[in-house]
């Protein structure tokens, strides 16, 4: 863990933040979620929001206007010093400095969304599982995973391990974690899954 978050922390040092990108980059990040994939968390102005991966806002800039409450978690400090700074004209967003898998939540949402961030998550059946704990009856979840099957990241002489699945992977986890599969698509680079929580 403490080498991911100096990576992401190395990232912002460099400047490195996908809010500022030019066009040209902008466009190729959407080709892991993009436009269907915002379009997917049927959004409206009194749904409670959770982003998994917040990363610098680079998918939260076209959300918290788009609904009530917005949270967004990410393990990386100077990651979310620099969240905070990109979105400080929305006034209803909460970032959060943590581990996903550790973190306790006193509150559920109508959509918790995720784009790239299972990657880190080795154990994804328990992170499944706590995503539709925290979801609200009829909540959704949208999950973008990359299609690359590499196990490893090397950058800034750094080496990390991925975590890569399968998508009949992750749709077998959805249904077995009571979340019934309401929709599956690919983008250029990922595989997209759209669960709704069964009422309990």
């Amino acid at each position: 863990m403490k080498k991911i978050i100096e990576h992401y922390d190395t990232l912002i040092e460099e400047n490195n933040d996908p809010v500022y990108d030019p066009f040209p980059l902008k466009e190729y990040m959407d080709k892991w979620d993009g436009q269907i994939f915002i379009d997917s968390l049927q959004l409206s102005p009194n749904k409670d929001v959770l982003e998994i991966g917040v990363g610098t806002g680079r998918l939260a800039l076209r959300v918290c206007g788009e609904c009530n409450t917005f949270y967004g978690i990410d393990i990386s400090p100077k990651t979310i010093e620099r969240t905070t700074e990109n979105l400080k004209h929305f006034d209803n967003c909460t970032f959060i400095c943590a581990d996903f898998m550790e973190y306790q939540f006193n509150k559920s949402f109508d959509v918790i969304y995720s784009s790239l961030a299972f990657i880190h998550i080795s154990n994804k059946r328990m992170a499944i599982e706590k995503t539709a704990r925290l979801l609200k009856a009829n909540g959704i979840f949208v999950l973008s995973i990359s299609k690359s099957q590499d196990k490893y990241l090397e950058m800034n002489n750094t080496k990390l391990d991925l975590f890569p699945a399968m998508p009949e992977e992750i749709k077998e986890m959805f249904n077995e974690l009571g979340l019934a599969l309401k929709d599956f698509f690919e983008t250029e680079f990922a595989f997209v899954f759209i669960g709704i929580q069964r009422p309990k």
